[in-house]
């Protein structure tokens, strides 16, 4: 009750009136039934304005941390997470990717609809990163369609790392259904997974425009800053 409050009266009619949304290719999405929407990640307002466009409730996990914070920015994190449908995975244990997969694998198999960033992380420069194979297992277990979604502009109205956001118009484009079928009972084959994988990637790049990079986002992020170059005299 409290997702569709702050959907329908609390919160989504102030965000579109001062982000004015477009929207391309939202009929994409199936009025019924389980569907996977497979998204670039540029910001930290993707899971905000994906879930407010779609009529239907879309389901994101996160890691439990975001839910247990302290204080007013703890309470905040929270209720920005309800608010959006987020539920909590516990990431301890190293058991993180199955936790975030059998949760996604409940909601598809009540019918509804699941969000998943492919890259597992957000842009660390507006690129498109590898796509890690959770989401070929969780479109070939379930059996559900997938949606391509890119957001065109996130990263300009909410760079990583700011906290207010830019009032410009929100982008956001859906792509047609993936139906991967044909790979009916090969959940597990490491090359079906990610030719699945990289397929679902390949129409995120097609619909974004944004450049390819065959390497996973994490690992550039981990990577230490360049030197600075020396001062001339």
């Amino acid at each position: 009750m409290f997702y569709w409050l702050m959907k329908y009266v609390l919160l989504g009619p102030l965000l579109r009136v001062v982000f004015r949304p477009q929207v391309e290719g939202l009929h994409h999405v199936p009025a019924a039934g389980p569907v996977i929407l497979a998204s670039n990640h540029l910001s930290f307002s993707d899971s905000i304005f994906t879930p407010l466009m779609v009529r239907r409730k879309v389901t994101f996990v996160a890691k439990a941390e975001y839910f247990t914070g302290k204080g007013v920015k703890g309470w905040l994190t929270k209720m920005f997470f309800v608010s959006t449908g987020t539920i909590p995975v516990d990431r301890s244990g190293g058991r993180a990717a199955r936790a975030a997969l059998d949760t996604q694998l409940k909601v598809l198999r009540r019918g509804g609809i699941a969000g998943i960033y492919p890259e597992g992380t957000r842009s660390p420069d507006g690129r498109l990163y590898r796509g890690k194979t959770g989401v070929a297992r969780l479109a070939l277990e379930s059996g559900a369609p997938v949606v391509p979604v890119v957001m065109l502009n996130a990263d300009e109205i909410q760079p990583p790392g700011k906290l207010i956001p830019k009032i410009a118009r929100v982008r956001i484009r859906f792509g047609t259904p993936l139906d991967f079928s044909r790979y009916r009972g090969m959940t597990g084959d490491r090359f079906v997974e990610r030719a699945v994988t990289d397929e679902i990637m390949y129409e995120l790049m097609e619909l974004s425009g944004r450049e390819y990079v065959d390497v996973y986002a994490q690992k550039v992020k981990n990577q230490p800053p360049a030197p600075a170059e020396p001062v001339a005299a």
